[in-house]
């Protein structure tokens, strides 16, 4: 491994931390059921609206020049993942559930990322790899109805985080190969300047009317220039130096990172059945990154 790689892994890892405290983060700005505090429509899009303002003056501040013309669909697509899709749906969510429960749930996101990469890449997963994205799977589908008690009926805060697991993964994908051609900070900015036309009106339609908790505006804050732009920069830099594939493994840390920063900041519990299951999930996955992922071409010939 050079020296480019390592620094890679290393800034990926701070990308990881950086998101691992997403979801304790809105957590606390959502609240709970019995005692809420701001709509998860509106930290989703008033995070990006100011990570948007903060990324307007990081591209002029670069000089950054305009997108090519191969580039603007992969930026929509992009934007649709981490801009819309992933913040839009998670926050959400996470007003009707826990952020070590929703920390497994997530769990999978690596193993979506690779999919998503060896698809963009016109790769072919291995029969290994499959079958490890199965039973990656079936352990969140598991671990989500133990944990709801409603037979075989997922409860629908844990379908809005499955789905934005899928968001995340297309939306790193094309970030991680646009990184490759445009500047890593650019790649988000340009993600969160483009989303600016819709994301402002709505972010100001879902405006709080009633006072909210001075700690909901704090995560809000986090959520808005680390989650939503900081973590991105680290995240993408990391994934154009180090490798998608070898970068991306640092994933593996970030649902016991959340765990950690959930009981430390919100007094959650971390009971043994939803550790066993995030252990039972990350070492899925951690085999499943090992699988072979052959090139297209090179079967098609063979």
């Amino acid at each position: 491994m050079n020296q480019q790689e390592v620094r890679g892994l290393w800034l990926g890892l701070v990308g990881v931390t950086i998101f691992a405290l997403t979801l304790p983060m809105t957590r606390l700005a959502v609240g709970t059921p019995e005692a809420p505090q701001m709509s998860g429509v509106f930290i989703a899009l008033g995070r990006a609206v100011v990570a948007a303002m903060l990324s307007a003056a990081f591209l002029v501040a670069s000089r950054a020049p305009w997108p090519r013309r191969g580039e603007w669909v992969p930026l929509v697509i992009t934007s649709a993942g981490v801009v819309f899709g992933f913040p839009l749906l998670t926050s959400i969510a996470m007003r009707y559930v826990q952020a070590v429960h929703a920390s497994v749930i997530v769990g999978v996101l690596p193993l979506a990322t690779a999919l998503v990469g060896a698809w963009l890449h016109r790769q072919r997963p291995s029969s290994g790899f499959w079958l490890c994205a199965a039973l990656g799977s079936a352990l969140v589908v598991g671990f989500a109805l133990l944990k709801a008690g409603t037979g075989t009926v997922l409860h629908p805060a844990d379908m809005l985080l499955l789905a934005a697991m899928v968001c995340a993964a297309v939306g790193y994908g094309y970030g991680a190969r646009l990184s490759q051609r445009m500047r890593a900070e650019h790649v988000i900015c340009w993600a969160l300047v483009l989303s600016l036309p819709l994301t402002l009106p709505l972010a100001w339609w879902s405006m709080p009317r009633q006072p909210v908790q001075p700690s909901a505006w704090w995560a809000f804050g986090y959520v808005a220039v680390f989650s939503m732009w900081l973590g991105f920069f680290a995240w993408y830099r990391g994934l154009a130096m180090g490798g998608t594939v070898r970068v991306s493994q640092v994933q593996l840390v970030q649902p016991f990172l959340s765990m950690v920063f959930a009981v430390s900041l919100l007094g959650e519990t971390l009971d043994a059945v939803t550790l066993a299951f995030a252990v039972a999930v990350i070492a899925t996955v951690f085999i499943g990154k090992k699988m072979p992922v052959r090139p297209l071409a090179s079967q098609e010939t063979a």
